[in-house]
């Protein structure tokens, strides 16, 4: 299915990506550059190709995670261990806006396909740089993935109720937040740059770096002597019954936001304990009124507080599965959720698109890729005639 609802240009249609990232991060950055009119071409090896396709339920040429993060491009497989494959890279390179590496420090400047090596083809070129640690530091060689950066920021041991463990994070914080999405705003800032003075950059993406701005509210207490304040003891991280999570009857869970003084005060005049609306923030008392609140969330189930709520204006909200939010009549909004047929008549459901533009959200033009599926196309768009692409797959500098 392509989603297309607006004739108008998309906001980056005309933006050339080529893309040499794999797994999550960089492949999510470029899909959602992809989804508001990018051109990607996501560069993959010959072998096997970016290792998720073989991860989650296969189909149509590839497992669902990689068809999660692949819409809106191309896929060309070319082996970057040999001269012609890397004369390709230099060719694209030319006439691309934007390329993305994920590979450790030094890899693509070993492969001769560095930015320093690239700059004089394209003095336009943005070169982003996506990775652990960033591309300086004693840090920047070092293994790692999602929880290790979010350790050693401080975050990890954030997501902790006071005096307890840190408890593993439902989604990868570092590899969205701080990658693929810090990655989306370094590139946006280049190509605004771009536009100003006529000249490429390169940018660095850290996932660790990229967490900074998410401790922000936490850091706010780094001066106070209450420590309690970042770890599990805050407004907003359970220490207060106003702002909590809370069991139900049925076992199911609401979510309860009544920061702010006009909203608790809403809240206990809905419930009918009214007495509770003075001590919303009393220290001596704190933790019996917190057990007080979730004795009242197991008088009903999650429905009937629902229901009950529903129209008090107090920031109470049910607490749904995965499955439950794609069938909320919020996740039923245009383009909130993308449902689609593969070609066994099954639906395939992805997140739609983050962002409107005047009402116009982005786009499905090309379905996830099959590995090399474009790689003739592209080769042929740089000036490779069919004998020469022939040529290059016999000798096994790429994958048609």
């Amino acid at each position: 299915m392509m989603c297309s609802n607006s004739e108008k240009s998309l906001p980056l249609q005309g933006i050339k990506i080529l893309d040499l990232t794999r797994l999550l991060p960089g492949p999510l950055c470029t899909m959602v550059m992809g989804d508001y009119g990018a051109e990607v071409i996501k560069i993959e090896d010959i072998d096997a190709g970016d290792p998720t396709r073989f991860v989650g339920r296969f189909f149509e040429g590839s497992g669902s995670f990689f068809r999660q993060l692949n819409r809106n491009k191309k896929s060309l497989a070319v082996n970057l261990k040999t001269e012609e494959g890397r004369k390709v890279i230099e060719k694209l390179a030319e006439e691309t806006d934007v390329i993305i590496e994920g590979f450790r420090p030094g890899v693509m400047d070993r492969l001769g396909l560095g930015y320093g090596a690239l700059k004089p083809r394209n003095r336009k070129l943005i070169y982003a740089s996506l990775s652990g640690y960033g591309q300086e530091g004693p840090y920047r060689l070092r293994a790692g993935h999602d929880i290790n950066y979010t350790a050693l920021t401080g975050l990890l041991d954030l997501s902790a109720e006071q005096d307890g463990s840190p408890q593993m994070p439902a989604i990868q914080v570092a590899d969205i937040a701080g990658g693929a999405m810090m990655a989306v705003n370094g590139i946006m800032f280049a190509l605004f740059q771009r536009e100003r003075n006529g000249k490429g950059s390169f940018v660095d993406i850290s996932m660790t770096r990229g967490l900074l701005p998410w401790l922000s509210p936490a850091a706010a207490a780094l001066n106070s002597s209450d420590h309690s304040a970042r770890k599990g003891g805050g407004p907003i991280t359970g220490a207060y019954a106003c702002y909590n999570i809370y069991e139900t009857a049925d076992g199911k869970h609401m979510s309860l936001g009544a920061l702010e003084p006009v909203f608790w005060h809403k809240f206990c005049e809905a419930v009918g304990r009214p007495q509770w609306s003075a001590l919303q923030y009393e220290q001596k008392g704190r933790k019996k009124l917190i057990r007080d609140v979730q004795a009242l969330f197991k008088e009903k189930t999650r429905d009937q507080w629902e229901t009950l709520l529903a129209n008090s204006d107090v920031c109470c909200e049910p607490v749904l599965s995965l499955e439950e939010a794609i069938e909320h009549p919020l996740g039923r909004e245009g383009f909130y959720w993308i449902r689609t047929k593969n070609t066994e008549g099954e639906t395939e459901i992805m997140p739609g698109f983050p962002l409107l533009f005047s009402g116009q959200t982005g786009e499905i033009r090309l379905q996830p890729p099959r590995h090399g599926e474009h790689t003739g196309e592209i080769l042929q768009s740089i000036g490779y005639t069919q004998v020469e692409i022939n040529e290059l797959f016999a000798h096994g500098v790429i994958k048609l």
